[in-house]
Parts: C-alpha cells; structure tokens; sequence
C-alpha cells in the first residue's frame, strides 16, 4: 500500500514522520501504488503538483534534482525565467548534494523557484518547481538532511507528458509537431506523427480529437485546432513523405523466415504492418476486400475523407516491402492453421467489425425492401462513388443511431436523392457519441433530428414491383418519445419510454445504424482464438496476446468498434508485442507504458487550470464548401488551411508539458518506447 510519510500535494501537506507505518493512512487517490514494475517498489513520485515520499530513506534533495534535471532539459527556451531558471535551479541542488548546506544556501533557491513557477509563459516553467516550492516551505530539513547523507543518485526515471498526450491513444507528441509547425518546419512535424502511424493525412481529416478535448487552451477560448494542424503538415508535406519510405529505409532487415501475418487491412492491420516493416521483418496483409484501408475506405464517405488521400497512405506498406493479397476472407479463404503451416512466424489478427447490428424490434426483416443496415449502406455509397454503382435514393429516409457511422448515413442518404432525411436517436443531443462537428454539419445540411425517441416497430407493405413480385416493403417506423432516468453508476442517465406517446414517422428507407460487430464465422473454437460474449476477440491489454500463442489481436475485433486513432495505436503495440515475441519469446517491461498507466489510473496530471499570462486568440476554422451546395455531391466538403493560419493556430499552443519521477527501489529496467 502507499503509506505517504510526508509530502504535499495540491498544496495539502502530509506529514507522518514519527508515527508507525500502521498509524500512516494510504496517500489519497494513490491506492494500490506501490510497485513500479514486479518487486521494484515505488519509494517516492514527484509531480506538477506535489511529491509523496513512502518511504523512509529517500534523498528527497536528490530526488528533486532528478525531477529538475529533466525539466531544465525540456525547456524550450523561449522565455528567460524557464530557460534559465530551470538550469540554475538544476544546477544549485547538484551543487548542495555535492558541497552541503551552507549559510543561507536555501534561501536564495526559495526566491529562485517562487519566480519561475510564477513568471513563467507556459505550462513547464508554470508547474516544475511546484513541489519544490512545497519543500522548501515545509520540508527544509529533509532538503539539508539530504545534502548531508547524498551517495549518489538513486534510481528511478522521469517522464514527460502533456495532457493532450496523454489524450491521444496513440500518444503522439502534439505540442512537438505543434511547435515545429510555429518554428517553420512542417517536414519535422509530419515526422513525429509518422513515428507513430502512417496515415496522418487520414486522420487529420476523420480523427475525433481526444486531443481538443483535453487541450488546457479551451478553459481559455478554445482548444487548439490540432486535427486541422496535423492535416496541414500531411498535404504540405505529402510530396516529400511519398519520397520518405523504401525497403531502403530499413536498417536492422531480420531473416526471411520470420515473415508476419496481418489479417485485415484496416487501420489497425496497416500500422501494423509499417511498424513490423520499419523493424525490418517481411510481413504480408491478407485482406477480405479488393483494396486496403478497411472501413476508413468504404465505410467513411468521400466528402470526409477523399480515397486518393488514403490509397496514398495505405500504399506505404508496398513502398517499404510489405504484400497485400486481396479476396482473402479469414476463416473462409485463410485460417490461422493454413497461415502458420505457410510458415509465418506471428500473426496479428485486425479483422474489425464489418457487420452492422439489428435493432431487435417488431416486423425487422433484412430482407425488407426498403430496410438497408448502416454497414451495407455506407458500402453501397462507396462503390457507387468508386465505380458509379447505382445506390440512388428517393422519398424520405430514417436512420436510427447516434454515432459517426449515423452521422454518414444521414448525409450520405442526402447525396443520393433523399427528399428528406430524419435521425432518430434515443437519447439527448449531448448524449450522442458521434463528433459534435459531424452532427453539426448534418444540421447544416438540413438532416430532421429527433432526440429521445425510438424505434419499437417497422411499418410494412405489400407491394408489387416493376417485375410483377410482391413483396414486403417499408412504409414506416413507429417510435415513442424517451425521458432521461436517474444517472446509473457511470452518472449516464438512463431512458424509459413515455406511455402512449407512440407515433408513426413514415418513410421509404430505414438505415439502422446503432453499432457493429465482427464478423461471427472469422474465427472457429478449433483456431484456438477465445472470443467473448459480445463478439470480441479475447487479448490481454498490454500485450495483445491472444489465447493462442503466436496470434496477437487489436482494432475493432479486439476492442469492440471504436475510432481510427484507437485502431492505430493498437496496431503499434501490437507489432511491439510480435517484435519482442520473435526476438526474446516474451514481452518485455516498458517503462514508459507504465509512466502512463500511472497517469491514467492515479490522475497525478492536473484538471486545472495553470495561470500563466495568455492573449485571447480564437482558433482558425477551416473553410467548408456551402451546405447547400454540398448536400448534393461527395467532393471533400472541408478545405485545407493556408501557411499563415496553421502559423496562428500553431501559436495558440501554451506546451503544457508536465514532468513527473519515480524514485524506485532498484533499477527500472530499460526498454526504447
């Protein structure tokens, strides 16, 4: 348990010194942290808020100087208090763990570290002397018994972080990109994206900024315009990327028979796939389609995200030597026996979840004309896009559902013809979970919301068509009005049906658009693959690990469906997970990974504002084709941003990077991340 024998955090001071370790209460929100990594305990964390110290024996001076030695590195040197501060700080606590405590030695870093922390222009400076503030107010003993015991540096490690990296699934380093953006290198930028995944032109169109929504600038006016930023650098930049990636490139090529397998080409099978190349191992994707991308092609409309741009994207896996072969449908034309007697040494299954969800009401049929599931329905726009399939529409379309798959029905149906178009969702307008930009823009585009309403029976039919068939077919929906409930454990508010508030809501075409799942005949009890209840292929969280060994899982089949970016970082973690199967026969410790579990599961990283000196600058908002003359074609509906503006949206970023340490009990073990 994590006794704290003193410290102060968020200005609260612990002081247990003296009391036996049963009297010591565990450090509030710090329960269960103790260890680091297996027996390596955690002996003291220094943060952007406070330190604890557990136990008895830690250098606190020391410790403090390793948590400033890394701040002073991270300066960015832009303004004189972080810039030089930082170093002088730095460098007068290595010189009193040298030379000791000497008359007035304290004071003068007293005043020091109250001037950074308050004149500082951003986050670092603003936050990294905060616990050493606290020591030298309450723990100024502990500080000079530290300069008289020091014997050298103890072990433990810093980590840097900010909150919107934290944010980002796949931790990409925004405030980096951002500032190579500000500082006139959009080349620089792009490469720290495409440490991470290869398609940054893709997401900087179709992310749903996890980013945005914990960037520290929208406690001022708003969040910092980092998806727009990253499809800057993407198309800037996207003549010299083409150029970047060879089987050249890669530097450490393993030996031809430990060749890879990804099944499926989806967003998750392609960073894959890149980061396995980049590593040097000969993969092979295996997809079920007759192109790369998964739904980021077909299931993402045009006017989103343009195909061009993700071909461009996906083909990086042929420019570094990966293969595709197409047609090939796990578990029909493929099986995990077949792929390991072909001799591939792993496996990472990212098959998604390309089948759409019924809505279990009265009179649902598939076979209904007129009834179209969210999944075949975007697949019917894209080839019609793609190949001038017909996929035309006419009177008035429902769709049911309230995420981004919803959302690129109801404005997709409008492309096609629809005379009119009507979402029908269950719960509140805040509620839904597709992007609040999306939903906006099918406002715009004149898409009939009804909130707390939903679908209890499909109104049906007969009707004869232009061959003489007779056939059932879909005239309407019945629907009832919803009122919110009490919150459940989660503080979501349930909904109950309102008593005779049913009502018809007529229609040609009804889309059902309220989730997916993976495909039920991909896998069989005889792959020996564990799948659960709801349909998700079984995989540890850390290492991807499948109940098979060799076979590692990420994506939508393993996640159930989520978003690009999601997708992405899995697939990153999942080629580190087969790098390190191949190489050492298990997944090694990474520090780093657990820097951030501690972030997340602790919450050490501040909710709160920083008071540092800011301007009021509102972000730059891309240009946008007008609605109504949008609504009636699929060209990208959002326009790229000029030079000058991706210059002022980068100068909004106020790099609220944060600095937290570990003191451990023995050396972590080191592992790049």
């Amino acid at each position: 348990m994590a006794r704290v024998i003193y410290g102060i955090w968020d200005g609260t001071v612990h002081d247990n010194r003296g009391k036996a370790l049963f009297e010591i209460p565990d450090a509030p929100g710090f329960e269960g942290f103790d260890t680091f990594n297996q027996g390596n305990s955690i002996r003291a964390f220094v943060g952007d808020r406070g330190f604890f110290v557990f136990e008895p024996g830690v250098n606190l001076l020391d410790a403090l100087w390793q948590y400033m030695e890394r701040a002073a590195r991270e300066s960015c040197g832009k303004c004189t208090p972080c810039r030089v501060g930082t170093g002088i700080i730095r460098d007068s606590l290595a010189a009193l763990l040298r030379d000791g405590v000497g008359s007035g030695g304290l004071g003068t870093l007293v005043e020091l570290a109250e001037q950074v922390r308050s004149t500082s222009l951003c986050g670092l400076g603003r936050t990294c002397t905060v616990a050493l503030c606290g020591a030298l107010e309450h723990f100024q003993d502990m500080l000079v018994e530290g300069a008289r015991t020091a014997s050298g540096q103890q072990h433990g490690m810093s980590y840097v972080t900010a909150p919107c990296i934290e944010a980002c699934p796949a931790r990409v380093n925004v405030p980096r990109y951002i500032d190579y953006i500000r500082d006139g290198m959009p080349s620089h930028s792009l490469g720290v994206i495409l440490q991470k995944y290869p398609m940054a032109a893709t997401c900087g169109r179709v992310c749903v900024r996890f980013c945005e929504q914990a960037c520290r600038r929208g406690l001022v006016d708003e969040p910092v315009g980092i998806k727009i930023l990253k499809r800057y650098v993407a198309d800037h930049e996207s003549h010299l990327a083409q150029g970047w990636f060879s089987p050249d490139i890669v530097r450490d090529r393993k030996p031809g028979h430990l060749k890879v397998a990804v099944v499926g080409a989806g967003p998750a099978g392609i960073s894959c796939a890149y980061h396995l190349l980049l590593n040097g191992y000969p993969v092979d994707v295996f997809e079920a389609r007759n192109e790369a991308g998964g739904m980021a092609a077909c299931g993402i409309p045009s006017y989103r995200l343009p195909k061009d741009v993700l071909r461009t994207e996906t083909d990086i896996v042929e420019r570094l030597g990966g293969r595709f072969f197409y047609g090939q449908r796990l578990g029909h034309d493929v099986s995990l026996d077949g792929l390991r007697e072909q001799g591939y040494k792993a496996v990472f299954l990212a098959l998604g979840c390309p089948e759409g969800r019924l809505l279990g009401i009265e009179g649902e049929d598939t076979s209904l004309e007129g009834y179209q599931p969210g999944i075949d329905f975007l697949l019917r726009v894209h080839d019609h896009v793609e190949s001038q399939a017909d996929a035309s529409l006419s009177g008035v379309v429902v769709v049911v559902g309230g995420g981004n798959v919803a959302m690129d029905c109801v404005r997709s149906a409008l492309r096609l013809g629809a005379r009119e178009v009507h979402l029908v969702y269950r719960r509140t307008r805040d509620a839904m979970p597709a992007d609040h930009e999306e939903i906006e823009a099918a406002e715009k585009e004149g898409v009939v919301f009804h909130y707390l309403t939903n679908p209890v029976r499909i109104i049906t039919r007969q009707m004869v068509d232009s061959a003489g068939v007779t056939r059932d077919r879909v005239v309407g929906v019945e629907v009832v009005d919803m009122r919110e409930g009490e919150p459940d454990a989660r503080g979501r508010r349930g909904v109950v049906a309102v008593s005779g508030s049913g009502r018809v809501i007529p229609c040609d075409t009804l889309i059902p658009a309220i989730g997916q799942q993976m495909d039920s005949t991909a896998l069989s009890p005889e792959d020996g693959v564990d799948v659960d209840a709801r349909g998700r292929v079984v995989s540890d969280q850390t290492t991807l690990a499948t109940t098979r060994p060799g076979v590692f899982a990420g994506g939508d089949c393993a996640l159930g469906p989520s978003t690009l970016i999601q997708a992405m970082a899995t697939g990153l973690k999942g080629a580190r997970s087969i790098d390190d199967y191949l190489r050492y026969g298990r997944v090694r410790f990474f520090p780093r990974s657990r820097m951030r579990r501690i972030i997340r599961d602790f919450k050490p990283l501040s909710q709160q504002w920083v008071d540092t000196p800011v301007r009021h600058l509102y972000r730059i908002h891309a240009q946008e084709l007008d609605p109504a003359y949008r609504r009636q074609l699929f060209d990208e509906v959002e326009c790229p941003i000029s030079a000058e503006d991706a210059y002022h949206e980068a100068g909004r970023c106020l790099r609220c990077y944060r600095v937290y340490s570990v003191i451990t009990e023995a050396a972590i073990p080191q592992c790049d991340d």
